[in-house]
């Protein structure tokens, strides 16, 4: 199980990360762009994962990662039940949608 104050922690943990509401949700983003957000209502959160990975972690745990049921989840929007998921798994899921919405580092 992965409590709001730790998702939000390992969230905030990323460089340039930052907390803003969106809706009713609380997103994290990265230079304005969501890589993360938490339905308070649902203890869920919403990460986004590239189409391998959703695929990945939807397979391996489709009771607690899935894809949001529109267009959205085709684009790699994924429900993680935060009370069923393993800590290490979350933010494993967690960096990897960092990662995809991070602008990439110049070499």
């Amino acid at each position: 199980m992965v409590s709001f104050e730790d998702f939000k922690k390992a969230a905030l943990s990323f460089e340039n990360a930052v907390e803003e509401p969106h809706f009713e949700k609380t997103s994290f983003r990265v230079n304005k762009k969501i890589f993360a957000a938490f339905d308070e209502k649902n203890n869920r959160a919403v990460l986004k994962l590239n189409e391998i990975d959703q695929s990945v972690f939807c397979a391996s745990s489709e009771m607690i990662f899935y894809p949001i049921p529109n267009k959205w989840g085709k684009q790699g929007w994924t429900i993680v039940e935060l009370s069923k998921v393993r800590p290490e798994m979350f933010e494993d899921a967690l960096k990897l949608s960092y990662q995809n919405v991070a602008p990439k580092k110049k070499k």
